[in-house]
């Protein structure tokens, strides 16, 4: 409960991105191209969000799917391919941030 509490007010002051058609139709590459497993659609999206938002980093503790280096390049090169730029995929401790 204490490191919740923590993590909530890290991110007290931050937006919230909205979904678009540019984040939508990543997602749907990013599971068609099969760089996410078709059960993984929420994963997909939430990259797709970063990524049409221009974020530079997807700060996230998701190992499985989002932050996996067996599944980064494949990720990456379906971005590249939509017209996008990915960003950096990675947990907060790699970025140096505090959890």
């Amino acid at each position: 409960a204490v490191a919740a509490a923590h993590r909530l007010a890290i991110v007290q002051d931050t937006f919230v991105l909205g979904i678009s058609s540019e984040a939508e139709r990543i997602a749907d590459a990013l599971i068609t191209e099969k760089a996410l497993p078709e059960n993984s659609q929420e994963d997909a999206l939430h990259i797709g969000i970063a990524t049409s938002h221009g974020m530079d980093y997807l700060l996230t503790w998701n190992f499985k799917h989002i932050n996996n280096a067996k599944k980064k390049l494949h990720v990456m090169q379906v971005i590249q391919n939509s017209g996008f730029t990915c960003p950096v995929l990675c947990s907060p401790e790699e970025l140096g941030v505090e959890s």
